[in-house]
């Protein structure tokens, strides 16, 4: 099997200072789900991965979290669910929401063109904005190219320090060719997304999406970097490449807001509840949010779909999992998922896993946890 691209993208973002992370109880109910514990120690032990941590949320038994392996290899530090770390591609769920809001009050209209909100901007070399509204951004239908595949061959120190602005990083991506396929995942999407927030509201995407999702949820371990390479407070080391070069300190603007949010897995847990939970959206565009076309297999899985920001992926004891996956190139990877019964995972890993193998068992302990029966039922 290839691994799948998404994980291990150039997922990256942006900046703001926040209070150090907050501390949180774990009070499972219930019986641990059967089988998870093993399976994050086999990232750590059998796989090799520096560290791995995870939150459990139940509707009827609660929280319960676990963690394996170490949070810094220089000090020993072990592993913990409570830690802060760069969340990747998750960040584009909190746009795509963003979007959403507004277009429910009326701000802007999803099958509004591209060009009609950024006029001038998606033009040339084959492209126009006329022909690609802001659904189609939010789907990864627009036809555009991921901005990261320019980035993919530079130096990695260049990299890490550069600072980089949405409108660069569009032009970066209009000067590569046309993707194949209807689908093609582009976290330049994301970023004309932000810049249609900003010309809406007059403010910034980071500062319109705090404002609506981050504060009202009180995400209180969540923040936008900005140009800062840094992780304020309490926070997991991440390691990438088969050295375990520590890539923990690092500019993220070549993501926006399409990769750059810091958090935790309890705040991106009680961001997935409240979302599809109905509390920050009208059904009807929450039901639009959900409503998915087929991506690309090697990105999404072979029955992986897409939806406005969200990703829904088959379950081994049926159903499907709804949620989104995030990955950095320093080495923080992420799987957030939510079960039709309500049952939330949030599973993060502070090293780039590098092989199948070692994929497949982190989406192996997604199902596991979304799959193990209450000991209640």
């Amino acid at each position: 099997m290839k691994i799948p691209a998404l994980l291990l993208a150039l997922l990256t973002g942006v900046a703001v200072a926040a209070s150090p992370p907050t501390s949180h109880t774990a009070t499972w109910d219930c019986e641990v789900p059967p089988g998870l514990r093993p399976a994050l120690d086999e990232l750590t032990g059998r796989h090799g991965l520096a560290g791995a941590a995870v939150e459990v949320a139940d509707p009827t038994c609660g929280r319960w979290t676990y963690k394996s392996g170490q949070a810094d290899l220089r000090t020993g530090r072990p592993m913990s669910a409570e830690d802060r770390l760069r969340i990747g591609s998750i960040t584009k769920t909190f746009t795509a929401a963003t979007v959403l809001q507004l277009a429910d009050r009326g701000r802007l209209s999803l099958d509004a063109s591209v060009e009609h909100y950024l006029p001038g901007l998606v033009q040339g070399n084959g492209y126009d904005g006329h022909d690609i509204t802001v659904r189609e951004l939010l789907q990864h239908t627009s036809g555009l190219p991921d901005h990261g595949d320019s980035l993919a061959a530079a130096d990695i120190d260049w990299l890490r320090h550069n600072r980089f602005t949405p409108r660069e990083l569009v032009k970066r991506a209009l000067k590569l060719p046309p993707p194949k396929g209807t689908w093609h995942y582009s976290t330049t999407n994301y970023i004309l997304a932000g810049l249609v927030i900003e010309k809406v509201t007059g403010h910034s995407a980071e500062k319109e999406i705090s404002r609506r999702i981050i504060k009202p949820l009180k995400l209180h371990d969540t923040y936008w970097p900005g140009n800062s390479e840094h992780i304020l407070g309490r926070h997991s080391r991440s390691y990438f490449t088969t050295e375990r070069v520590d890539g923990t300190e690092w500019n993220t603007s070549a993501g926006g807001v399409g990769g750059a949010l810091i958090s935790t897995p309890r705040d991106v847990n009680k961001f997935f509840a409240a979302l599809l939970n109905g509390r920050l959206l009208s059904a009807s565009r929450l039901a639009e949010m959900r409503n998915t076309v087929p991506g690309d297999p090697d990105r999404l899985g072979p029955d992986g779909r897409y939806g406005l920001g969200l990703i829904t992926s088959p379950l081994s004891c049926g159903g499907h999992w709804t949620g989104h996956t995030g990955s950095v190139r320093g080495g923080h990877n992420n799987i957030s998922a939510v079960a039709s019964d309500g049952r939330q995972v949030t599973l993060v890993i502070n090293e780039s896993p590098t092989t199948d193998a070692s994929t497949t068992a982190l989406i192996a302990a997604v199902d596991t946890a979304l799959c193990a029966k209450r000991a209640s039922g």
